[in-house]
């Protein structure tokens, strides 16, 4: 579902300030930040209750591509996804920690963030996503990418990893174990990366940050 700037209320609190300040400089300074335990438990917390309730029937198939091109392609990503309802009362921490995030950094970085976007996303064991772009420079209007895990008690060799690769050679950065709490945000144009199979179930939410791509009477973004 797509949150807009101006749904929530302005204040920032004390403690996010001082996180949306490391992400701000990690983007600034190198273009993605990883945080190991950064989103704040309660968030957490709500979001693996808004997980529960959920029937793994609800979730679909995920596609490749945009709009009227989308396709699944099994030999490209296998997981499962599920996009979050914003009314939902287990949604609304994180919609409004994404809304007060997005706002800290158009202030502080001019990105022109308008609008979030999000999903639950599922991975069965032997399921992986190929490496890829979440973004493709002047074609979409995804800026800025961020991911947080959902997984107790995950051990380094359950696989899993999401590898972050750099922009320019493509060299690998770094693997990043999906435990609970641990954030990823990344350029969504610059920086290519993909998910490792694991052994066991991974679940976590995906979440784009967006500049208005709205059209005369075409609404972005297209599902």
């Amino acid at each position: 579902m797509i949150q807009h700037i101006d749904d929530f209320p302005t204040e920032i609190p004390p403690e996010d300030d001082s996180l949306f300040e490391r992400i701000a400089v990690g983007i600034e300074s190198q273009g993605y930040i990883i945080l190991p335990a950064g989103l704040p438990t309660h968030i957490s917390n709500s979001l693996v209750q808004y997980l529960s309730l959920l029937e793994e029937e609800r979730f679909h198939q995920a596609r490749i591509g945009r709009g009227l091109e989308q396709d699944q392609n099994p030999f490209i990503r296998r997981d499962k996804i599920f996009w979050m309802d914003d009314a939902h009362p287990n949604a609304a921490l994180w919609f409004d920690w994404a809304s007060r995030l997005k706002r800290y950094l158009n202030r502080r970085l001019f990105l022109g963030l308008f609008s979030f976007e999000s999903h639950f996303a599922l991975y069965h064991p032997g399921d992986f996503y190929k490496k890829h772009l979440d973004a493709f420079r002047g074609e979409s209007n995804r800026v800025l990418t961020l991911v947080t895990y959902l997984n107790m008690g995950w051990e380094p060799g359950q696989g899993g990893e999401l590898v972050l690769y750099a922009p320019d050679d493509g060299d690998e950065i770094t693997k990043v174990v999906p435990a609970f709490g641990t954030m990823v945000i990344f350029l969504s144009e610059a920086f290519p990366h993909e998910v490792l199979t694991a052994d066991r179930d991974r679940y976590s939410v995906a979440g784009w940050f967006r500049i208005n791509g709205s059209i005369n009477r075409q609404i972005d973004p297209p599902r």
